[in-house]
C-alpha cells in the first residue's frame, strides 16, 4: 500500500529524515515511534504530500505520489498533532466546511458527514460549539474531518496527546475501529497504545529507521540485556551483587535500612541462583528477588540509544 524508498528531508544544515525506507501493507495499523526530534512528524507530512522529500521516493500502490499530488492527497486522511479546529464553529459547521474543502456538494456531503459522525461517536456534541466541547471530543472531531472523504490511508500524529486516561481509552478504541477498514499509521509516545492497537512498529531515531517488526519480535530482539531487582538487608549487599559474573551495570537505592539494587546482566544470563547463594552465604535477609520481563519501553530506549550512538560515531569518523 505504502512504500518509502530512501527518503531524506533536510531543513538547511539539519537532516530531519535520513535515507528512511519501509513499507506498510494494506489494512495494517502501524505504530510510528521515536524520541522528540527524531523525524516522525516530518516523515508523516511527507506521506500526506504536505512536504516533498529532498531525496528518495514515496509510492502508493506502486505509483509515485509526486506524479499526482492531488490524487495522492485524496487517498489520505490526516490528523496533525495540533488538530487545528475553528472554536467559533459548531461541530456540524466544521464538518460541513471540511466537506466543502474536499469538493463535496450538499448531496454528497450529508451522508459522508453522517457516516463520519457515527464512526467517531460525535452525535451528542454535533450541534455544540467546538470551544465548549472536551479535549476528547475535539480529537474525535478532528478524526471525523480526517475520514470524511473515506480515505484508504489514515495518518494520526499523537491523537491522544493531552487526554486523560479515560479519554485515551476511548480514542484507542476509536483507532482500533477505524483501522478495521483502513491502513493506519499512528504516531505516539504511549507504549500501552502501541501494544493495544498496532499490528507492527517502526522505530525512528535521528531520522533513520532503527527497528521494524511486531511488538513481540522487537521485545524478543531486545532480550540481549536482562534486568533484576534485589532488595536485601546485610553487609556489603551492593558491592557483592555488582561483582557477580555477568553483571554489566547496577544502581543502588537505600530503602528503610535495606538496599535495593537493580542489576543489568549481559545477554540472557540467569543471575537468580547466584544471588540466592550469595544471600545464604552472607546471611542476608532477602526481601525481594525479581527478574524483570523485557518491556517495549526498555526496547525502545535501547534501540534509540544505539541508533544515536551509531550516528554520533559515524559523524566523528567523518570529521
Amino acid at each position: 500500500m505504502i512504500s518509502v524508498e530512501g527518503v531524506t528531508k533536510r531543513y538547511g544544515p539539519i537532516t530531519a529524515v535520513d535515507q528512511a525506507s519501509f513499507t506498510v501493507n494494506r489494512g495494517e495499523v502501524v505504530g510510528f515511534l521515536g524520541p522528540n526530534g527524531a523525524g516522525k512528524t516530518t516523515t508523516m507530512r511527507m506521506l500526506t504530500g504536505t512536504l516533498q522529500p529532498d531525496e528518495g521516493t514515496i509510492r502508493f500502490d506502486g505509483s509515485r505520489i509526486s506524479e499526482d499530488l492531488t490524487a495522492a492527497k485524496s487517498r489520505v486522511g490526516y490528523l496533525p498533532e495540533a488538530n487545528p479546529l475553528y472554536d467559533d464553529m459548531l461541530v456540524c459547521e466544521f464538518l460541513e466546511y471540511v466537506a466543502r474543502l474536499r469538493g463535496m456538494d450538499g448531496g454528497g456531503a450529508r451522508p459522508a458527514i453522517g457516516r463520519a459522525v457515527e464512526e467517531t461517536g460525535l452525535d451528542e456534541v454535533f450541534f455544540r460549539p467546538i470551544a465548549e466541547i472536551s479535549k476528547g471530543f475535539r480529537q474525535r472531531t478532528g478524526m471525523a474531518g480526517a475520514i470524511l472523504h473515506e480515505p484508504e490511508i489514515l495518518v494520526l500524529d499523537e491523537p491522544t496527546e493531552g487526554l486523560d486516561p479515560n479519554q485515551r481509552v476511548e480514542i484507542r478504541k476509536l483507532v482500533n475501529s477505524l483501522g478495521s477498514e483502513r491502513t493506519v499509521i499512528l504516531s505516539t509516545h504511549v507504549m500501552q497504545e502501541v501494544e493495544a492497537t498496532c499490528d507492527r512498529l517502526l522505530i525512528i531515531s535521528r531520522g533513520a529507521i532503527a527497528a521494524d517488526g511486531t511488538v513481540g519480535e522487537l521485545i524478543e530482539a531486545g532480550r540481549g540485556v536482562s534486568h533484576y531487582t534485589v532488595e536485601a538487608a546485610g553487609e556489603g549487599v551492593a558491592r557483592a551483587l555488582a561483582a557477580l559474573p555477568g553483571v554489566a551495570d547496577h544502581s543502588v537505592e537505600p530503602v528503610e535500612g535495606r538496599m535495593r539494587v537493580r542489576l543489568e546482566a549481559e545477554g540472557d544470563r540467569e543471575l537468580r541462583p547466584g544471588i540466592y547463594q550469595l544471600a545464604r552465604e552472607r546471611d542476608w535477609v532477602l526481601w525481594e528477588l525479581r527478574r524483570e520481563r523485557a518491556t517495549l519501553e526498555q526496547v525502545f530506549r535501547e534501540l534509540t540509544l544505539d541508533a544515536r550512538q551509531s550516528v554520533e560515531s559515524a559523524r566523528e569518523e567523518a570529521e
